[in-house]
């Protein structure tokens, strides 16, 4: 994804990771945990904080600097509800610009831990380009774009020799959708708008590449007509809010990276329940004083409700299928983009996150360990 050419004022824009509700909602996930516990109650035993901490600092690039997105504002929430510190982690978070590339490279070459990417697909496209991340945990299990177009677009063949805009790449599930559709893809010209969705209805493109969390609002707060177009709905397939790390790194790190997913897990849980306190957390992060809370409460309410929805019952949020895995790759091999589907076993590592839940709850050891008592 390109730094945006066009943009709203910062942080209004798309995030890297997106999503809309669904209708129904699946029970799946953990208990919310209602009351965040003191900075200073320790959640490991002394020898697993003394390895955290052995590990020093740990760095974890945003998707889209401050934004409340999936996989974004459960590590600002971890971090200033002292999550962090009861695993005995010392995190640095940097707010990313929306280069997903650029901030996979930074992990690959070690000089950052952590990052999230916008779906799986980009987990292979990153190795694609030599960059050696694995993902640990998929968050969202439906495609997080949707193609945005005026009402008088009635057929997605329609849009052959029109314009549509989007910020950076093409998504593949939106090429897929369009595909299937029978569109001729090529007949369409496609420019680097960046994130302002008001060139829609000022007729300056004819479809709009989208975030499902995140233009739609902009557009109903514009209180302007439009018809999103949904991959699903054509039978595509696709995730969102994939976190990366370094596999060589993670494997000699392994009690960090598990308690670092312990820590979001938990931060989700609060976060569901506690939304507009953790959307003011990552406000006060941001350094430009341009923090929109509402339109970002939207965000994580929309996201937050999908990754629900999403997961089955008594299964961890977070949880990778590599059936779903490979059929969103499809994607990219009949959009050109890929020559063909890589072994995607070794892009994946699901085994850290499966050590945060049981039954679809989160294991918080020293709670564990009281109960025990």
């Amino acid at each position: 994804m390109t730094t945006p050419t066009t943009p709203l004022p910062r942080y209004l824009g798309a995030a890297a990771l997106t999503a809309a509700v669904l209708a129904t909602a699946a029970c799946g996930g953990s208990e919310a945990a209602d009351e965040a516990p003191a900075a200073s109650a320790l959640a490991v035993n002394d020898e697993r904080c003394t390895t955290n901490q052995d590990a020093g600092t740990v760095t974890y690039i945003s998707g889209y600097f401050y934004q409340a997105s999936v996989s974004q504002l459960e590590v600002f929430a971890a971090e200033g509800l002292g999550f962090f510190d009861a695993v005995c982690l010392d995190v640095e978070i940097q707010g990313g610009t929306g280069d997903v590339m650029a901030s996979s490279q930074l992990v690959s070459a070690g000089t950052a831990h952590f990052t999230p990417v916008a779906s799986e697909a980009e987990i292979v496209q990153a190795n694609e380009q030599d960059h050696e991340v694995v993902g640990i945990a998929t968050y969202g299990h439906v495609p997080i774009s949707s193609l945005l177009t005026g009402p008088e677009v009635e057929d997605l063949q329609d849009l052959e020799g029109q314009t549509l805009g989007r910020p950076g790449m093409l998504a593949a599930p939106l090429e897929a959708m369009l595909t299937t559709a029978g569109v001729d893809v090529d007949s369409i010209e496609q420019v680097d708008t960046g994130y302002d969705p008001s060139i829609l209805p000022r007729d300056q493109v004819q479809a709009l590449a989208a975030f499902r969390s995140n233009e739609p609002h902009q557009l109903d707060a514009m209180d302007e007509t439009y018809v999103e177009w949904l991959p699903e709905d054509f039978g595509v397939v696709g995730s969102f809010g994939v976190m990366a790390t370094n596999p060589e790194w993670a494997a000699q790190n392994r009690t960090v990276v598990e308690d670092f997913l312990r820590a979001l897990a938990r931060a989700f849980d609060y976060c569901e329940e506690n939304g507009q306190e953790c959307v003011e957390q990552a406000a006060a992060l941001d350094p430009t004083g341009e923090f929109d809370v509402d339109h970002n409460l939207k965000v994580w309410e929309a996201e937050s409700e999908l990754v629900r929805a999403s997961t089955p019952d008594e299964t961890g949020f977070g949880y990778i299928d590599l059936s779903l895995t490979e059929a969103e790759t499809q994607n990219l091999v009949d959009s050109g983009a890929l020559d063909e589907v890589p072994d995607l076993e070794p892009l994946f590592e699901p085994h850290y996150l499966e050590a945060v839940y049981v039954a679809g709850n989160v294991v918080w050891p020293a709670e564990e360990e009281q109960q025990q008592e």
